[in-house]
């Protein structure tokens, strides 16, 4: 029997049970479908995740006082000998490579101005802070480079911030009072949206030795260091160490790069597509189960076809391929259905939920069609030996 005789054969066989055929490919476009939507997503989450890091470049390094042997993060500065100041973010400007550092610190308090008043996050910040992240400024500039330690009581305000307290005029000059304490505004910025739940363009920026005095803290909670673009991050890092440890007297820091960062956020963001994947891949062990019913009940309705063949020549082997081509025929049908189903529910997820990032990953989905054919074919294993096995003139005589 050659490999044309078996595709015809197979064919014919789908063809003749057209509603079965559907129904037994329906249980793998279930599943294929579930993985590729599932994925989509969580596709669409690291990349957008990844996305909202990398705005701000990849040459940026965090360092946060406090170690991770202790308590970490910026969490750190509560438990740390030593806080992290104003001096040590002005100290690391003479480190190798760098090109700005700035010293930052937040807090929640009461903005007031032109008869209205809400309470926003307020970030504490140096004047190279705008160039570090690549923030553009709309109106009037950033803060500037005064005495770090006894800066003047200026502003600059995030476009919605502006735009709620004082609508459309001009801001610029305009006095507010941000806890209780009177400044002047100096400059507004551009729309720069949220990152990771934070609305960048809902606060107030203002000194961080302001900040530091207006919540009665001692210590930042950490210093961005921007550094050149080629230079090599570990000696970056290297220098950043020696001058904080001869300062403190130990490593009593914790120092960040942007690509650790990523790496961890990918990680982790990996995990859980695989995950939701896994979840997804759940629904086809449904399709499995209807794989093999179905060519078990097939193996039992053909057994006078199968004896036809055996007694006309055909062999073992290629009646065990009759039957497992026909399962794996099934579960391509299936995935490939599946895939295109899932592709089409995506898309349409992502024009009804503009705000839910949806992303196709290529690698997931054609693991899903290629998983949905090895489903087919293990699926399918028993049922052709079976078929295989049985007994030419007995498989007659049962006809």
């Amino acid at each position: 029997m050659r490999a044309a005789d078996i595709a015809k054969l197979t064919g014919s066989s789908v063809l003749s049970q057209r509603m079965r055929a559907l129904l037994t490919a329906l249980g793998i476009a279930v599943g294929v479908a579930a993985v590729v939507l599932l994925t989509s997503i969580g596709e669409g989450v690291r990349q957008f995740v990844v996305a909202e890091f990398t705005q701000f470049g990849t040459n940026l390094i965090s360092v946060t006082p406090g170690t991770t042997e202790t308590m970490g993060g910026s969490i750190g500065a509560f438990g740390t000998v030593r806080p992290l100041t104003i001096d040590d973010a002005e100290a690391l400007q003479r480190s190798s490579y760098v090109i700005a550092s700035d010293p930052m610190v937040q807090g929640n308090a009461e903005v007031e101005a032109n008869g209205r008043k809400r309470r926003v996050t307020v970030y504490g910040t140096g004047a190279e802070f705008a160039a570090a992240f690549r923030f553009d400024v709309a109106q009037g500039h950033y803060l500037p480079a005064d005495d770090p330690r006894a800066p003047r009581s200026l502003a600059v305000l995030g476009s919605k911030m502006a735009q709620q307290l004082f609508g459309d005029a001009n801001a610029l000059g305009e006095t507010l009072r941000v806890g209780g304490e009177r400044y002047r505004v100096v400059g507004v910025m551009r729309p720069k949206g949220t990152m990771i739940g934070f609305d960048l363009d809902d606060t107030v920026y203002l000194p961080a030795a302001r900040v530091l005095e207006m919540f009665d803290r001692d210590s930042l909670f950490e210093v961005h260091v921007l550094y050149e673009e080629n230079a090599p991050v570990d000696e970056v890092v290297q220098g950043i160490r020696s001058v904080l440890v001869a300062r403190h007297g130990d490593e009593d820091f914790t120092i960040t790069t942007q690509q650790q960062m990523l790496d961890t956020l990918g990680s982790v963001l990996g995990v859980l597509t695989f995950a939701v994947a896994a979840l997804g891949s759940i629904s086809l062990l449904v399709g499995a189960v209807g794989i093999f019913t179905i060519m078990t009940i097939a193996v039992r309705e053909r057994t006078g076809e199968v004896g036809l063949l055996r007694a006309l020549g055909a062999s073992r082997d290629q009646v065990l391929s009759l039957f497992l081509t026909e399962a794996v025929l099934l579960s391509l049908l299936g995935g490939l259905g599946g895939l295109a189903a899932g592709a089409a529910l995506a898309w349409l997820l992502g024009v009804a939920v503009p705000s839910l990032p949806v992303s196709f990953s290529p690698l997931f989905m054609g693991l899903s069609v290629g998983l949905s054919i090895v489903i087919g074919l293990v699926a399918g294993i028993l049922p052709a030996l079976n078929a295989a096995r049985l007994d030419p003139v007995e498989a007659l005589r049962a006809e």
